[in-house]
């Protein structure tokens, strides 16, 4: 056998007759967008038998740019890590689908003509994942390198009139090897195609390298130019904003705004020669790691980032120009600051929306083997000396089409791809290249990066990093080097379904420690892809929607946007986590606010601060704060205003809005920005609030006594049965009244399978409670008295729980008074994902049934999860409060519900919390969700169900991180919970 050692290293090169990297130009040379839809027709093997002069006058057609498999031809696959094709370096199998295109390109005899003055290339911005090129029937070259550039001389193969342009797109080949990220396995053509003319004296490569001297406020740049042919000597180099006028090679320093991600300050440079003249738009910057910290123009860089893979729904990689702005824009308006372009180079339209609108960007070159891991990295190409030329054309392919780009501002050799000689050999080539850091998460040595990068890492783990008590490196001067390496989480918060939780612990550690420097959570969308059943009904399909003998499930839906690029409650909280402006309430006892401004160049003089007095959620006084400008990380402390307090004492004494409740008095801050190209005038960039006054509730009198009657028992407008369950209330038809300890599993409650939480739980027998009543009576203060059990099958752990139902009146209104006292029994796995009471309703269409509260809101929270709601009076329906979770799961719940009005189709119901109470109303039970895959598996709802709990667990990562922290997880004690139901007229209004 060959030993790989004595195998020549140009065994597996990236590309045959293509010319040499360069950077993406825009110019006023002729160029032909080739886009549209092209002949197509699908073979299954690589041979496909067809000639180069083949027309395909009697194929289909696919879309350019497009993927065959969602055009029509195949299916799409989806595997996290897990080849989908046998490993045997650098073969493939004879299996597979290969795509032959065709498309026509006319030509004039002027243009042809041309080619006596220039050349004419073909340039293919992505094809996945290899490409053969044939012109008018000769073949011309072939590539790999699929979310890559490649550029083709094509001069030789035109002629006058019609030209036959074929493409040879193969599904597997040996760039499959190194390309192995989490994705969708999606093939062709998926990014622009375009005919270049390039002008004998035109311009064929142009490198920028700028500078920005944070002490001085002078910018230095310096402008290398390639092309010109005979007439380099007239080639100018032009800022007419800063009046300069050179040629290539000056060093030209001036005074000048530098560049950010909150201020992305760019400058027009046009690059004239005797030929072409191209346009750049250039910003000023200096990227620094100094005394281990990465710095911008001097300033400590706190990555609030996001991976973020190119998808959409409908049409896989192959987004739009519209669609790359839409998700900028997005980030930017839930205060991102950054992006990791999660696993390869972008679009690089998107890398210009990033210098305009103001991203800092990780790009990161197209390199993964992560199957390898299941083989103990065994056969790696890392350390195959036969793709070494493979690797370094890869990253060369990258920093040369990205160089100019401000936004970038380190470049990542790949993910998890392991390590070797070969990714050493691209860092030793990208440092000889450019001076920006170099990231690569694998290496945790640091032998060939510039910043320590981890993924997943506990905050419990980056607090010890950030104290540099992290465990050392068996190598002294290795572990000396790292320690002295700025910190990032390359990937952290997975955010898959509900979710993430913890996020404010992270940013916290990231604002104390000067070296954790943030992250980038996983990830920015859901990858669903948009199909339909068998009948019709639309649906966003997952991994093994599509006929995958091979695949990883709903592993792929971890986003912080649903596929419809609607955000989720994860990003949302995320926004409230990252905002630029922090408001709390200052220490000690006295009424004032603490404002911060955690902006690393803005200061708030375009911030407006607006504040409002609100009483049981309705506005009662408003009025706009003086604040002083703060500087970037200054703040300041500022006195409640007089006014805020006249209105708080005005309305001591008043009643509160529901009956039963007490009165709550709020201070509110929004500070909103002028308009912004990513957000209109008023956008909210902080808030906070601070509790001014409480008004107890008034007293709520004991009714009639409880009586017995025929079919159980009557207590006030309830009717309990012989065992003393609950079956009406008011006009409500009850269909379940019980304490339950169960939740629909969230995608982290199942991470880890049987040792998975909800496995932990459902073996405690929590998923299957079963109820037994011990005892019912009516005691001497006339309440219906019920001892009961509620345990789970195979388990000999439980609950013993005592309800004392009790008739009362409150302000006129006959209601009914629920007291639980639950006990826990027996030895408890740790947790429970939540302990509280469950009414089911009759109703036949809940999802439009109104539901106003008082509480947190407006969105759903949770224990680690609830940065991004405030007390207020909130509303909505059934329908508007379930979050729309590609796979359903738990979901909905309003934190610390003071008092709720439900407006069911039998009457209204009050619900008066007198203990700690969070609420969730739903349309499905929780085994019809818990069994749900996909939303439209959910039947038609029959039942309105309100879930009153005492707490809930918290969310964690666990799909992919670390679980629920400590002090966010719900363990089972001894839980005493007092509630109020009210049956009210549904045309009396609450006061």
């Amino acid at each position: 056998m060959t030993s790989i050692a004595s195998v020549p290293a140009a065994l597996v090169p990236e590309t045959v007759g293509a010319l040499p990297p360069r950077s993406f130009l825009k110019t006023d040379a002729p160029r032909w967008d080739l886009s549209g839809a092209w002949r197509f027709r699908l073979f299954p093997a690589a041979h496909t038998g067809v000639t180069w002069d083949d027309p395909g006058t009697d194929w289909g057609a696919v879309p350019v740019p497009g993927h065959w498999q969602l055009a029509g031809h195949g299916a799409p696959a989806y595997v996290n890590f897990r080849y989908p094709f046998p490993l045997d370096p650098p073969r493939v199998p004879d299996e597979n689908p290969t795509g032959e295109y065709r498309t026509d390109l006319l030509l004039t005899a002027d243009e042809i003509g041309a080619s006596a003055h220039g050349r004419w290339v073909l340039r293919f911005e992505g094809v996945d994942s290899s490409l053969v090129l044939a012109v008018n029937g000769t073949e011309v070259g072939w590539s790999t390198g699929s979310r890559l550039p490649v550029e083709f001389d094509v001069t030789d193969h035109l002629r006058e009139g019609q030209n036959l342009v074929a493409a040879r797109v193969h599904q597997w080949s040996t760039g499959s090897y190194v390309e192995d990220q989490d994705q969708w396995w999606l093939s062709g053509i998926f990014r622009e195609v375009t005919l270049l003319y390039r002008p004998a004296d035109g311009i064929t490569d142009v490198d920028v390298r700028t500078d920005y001297a944070p002490a001085t406020g002078i910018g230095t740049i310096e402008v290398a130019v390639t092309g010109a042919g005979t007439n380099a000597d007239q080639v100018r180099v032009v800022i007419p904003e800063l009046a300069v006028d050179v040629e290539p090679g000056v060093v030209v320093r001036r005074e000048v705004e530098p560049w950010s991600a909150e201020v992305p300050r760019l400058y027009d440079l046009k690059i004239r020669s005797a030929g072409e003249t191209a346009l750049l738009a250039v910003g000023f910057r200096r990227v620094a790691i100094e005394d281990g910290v990465l710095r911008v123009n001097g300033n400590r860089v706190l990555f609030r980032g996001v991976n973020r893979h190119e998808f959409h729904p409908r049409m896989g990689r192959a987004v739009t120009a519209e669609v790359m702005e839409q998700d900028v824009l997005l980030m930017k308006a839930h205060h991102l600051n950054a992006v990791r372009t999660s696993h390869y180079p972008p679009h690089p339209h998107f890398l210009e929306l990033c210098d305009r609108h103001g991203l800092y960007v990780v790009d990161e070159c197209d390199l993964e083997t992560h199957g390898y891991e299941l083989e103990g990295w065994v056969g790696n190409p890392s350390d195959d000396p036969r793709w070494e030329a493979a690797y370094v054309d890869r990253v060369r392919r990258m920093v040369e089409r990205d160089k100019n780009h401000p936004s970038i501002v380190m470049w990542s050799l790949g993910n998890e791809a392991g390590r070797g000689r070969n990714i050493a050999a691209m860092s030793q080539w990208v440092k000889r290249r450019d001076s920006r850091p170099v990231h690569y998460e694998p290496d945790q040595e640091c032998a060939e990066v510039d910043v320590w990068s981890r993924m997943y890492a506990s905050a419990d783990e980056v607090d010890a990093v950030g104290r540099r008590a992290e465990p050392p490196l068996v190598d002294h001067e290795a572990d000396a080097g790292r320690r002295a390496m700025p910190f990032i989480l390359c990937e952290y918060a997975h955010a898959m379904g509900t979710g993430p939780g913890g996020l404010a612990e992270y940013e916290a550690l990231f604002e104390e420690h000067e070296r954790c420097q943030g992250g980038f959570v996983w990830e920015w969308i859901d990858h669903g892809i948009e199909t339909t059943t068998d009948d019709g009904v639309p649906y966003f399909g997952y991994g093994g929607d599509f006929g995958e003998a091979l695949h990883d499930g709903s592993f792929i839906i971890d986003g912080l946007l649903f596929p419809d690029r609607t955000p989720s409650p994860g990003l949302v909280e995320l926004a409230a986590v990252n905002a630029p402006l922090r408001i709390t309430r200052a220490d000690g006892k006295t009424l004032r606010i603490r404002i911060r401004n955690r902006w690393e160049v803005l200061t708030t003089a375009s911030v407006n601060f607006a504040w409002r007095v609100e009483r049981d959620g309705a506005v009662i006084a408003q009025g706009v704060l003086d604040v002083p400008e703060l500087a970037p990380g200054q703040h300041v402390e500022v006195d409640v205003p007089a006014g805020a307090r006249r209105a708080a004492a005005a309305a001591h004494g008043q009643p509160g809005r529901m009956p039963g409740a007490r009165a709550e008095t709020w201070f509110c801050v929004e500070a909103g920005v002028d308009e912004r190209d990513w957000a209109a005038e008023g956008h909210v960039v902080g808030r906070g609030q601070l509790l001014l006054d409480v008004f107890p509730a008034e007293a709520v009198r004991q009714a009639l006594p409880a009586r017995a009657v025929d079919e159980g028992y009557a207590v006030g407008p309830a009717r309990l049965d012989a065992r003393g369950i609950l079956t009406q209330l008011g006009d409500n038809d009850v269909v379940a009244a019980h304490v339950d300890a169960w939740r629909p599993p969230t995608e982290n409650d199942l991470a880890g399978g049987p040792l998975s939480a909800a496995a932990a739980w459902t073996a405690a027998g929590l998923s299957d409670l079963r109820h037994r009543v011990d005892g019912v009576h009516i005691d001497d203060t006339g309440a219906v008295v019920v001892h009961s059990r509620v345990a789970g099958p195979a388990s000999a752990c439980g609950f013993r729980v005592l309800h004392r139902w009790s008739a009362v009146v409150v302000d006129g209104h006959e209601g009914v008074r629920i007291g639980l006292d639950i006990r826990p029994e027996g030895r408890w796995p740790g947790t429970v994902p939540r302990l509280g009471f469950t009414l089911g309703l009759l109703e036949p269409d809940p999802s439009n049934v109104h539901v106003e509260w008082f509480g947190y809101g407006p969105g759903e929270a949770y224990p680690d999860s609830r940065q991004a709601v405030q007390v207020g009076r909130w509303s909505g329906t059934v329908a508007s409060l379930q979050t729309p979770y590609v796979v359903p799961q738990e979901d909905g719940c309003r934190k610390e519900m003071r008092w709720a009005r439900i407006r069911t189709g039998s009457g209204d119901l009050g619900i008066v919390a007198e203990t700690g109470t969070d609420l969730t109303v739903r349309m499905w039970d929780i085994p019809t969700i818990a069994a749900a895959r996909h939303r439209h598996e959910l039947p038609q709802p029959e039942r309105l169900w309100v879930h009153l709990d005492a707490g809930q667990e918290g969310l964690g990562s666990a799909t992919c991180g670390p679980g629920v922290a400590p002090q966010h997880q719900y363990r089972p004690g001894r839980t005493m919970m007092s509630l109020v139901l009210l049956p009210l007229s549904a045309t009396e209004e609450p006061r």
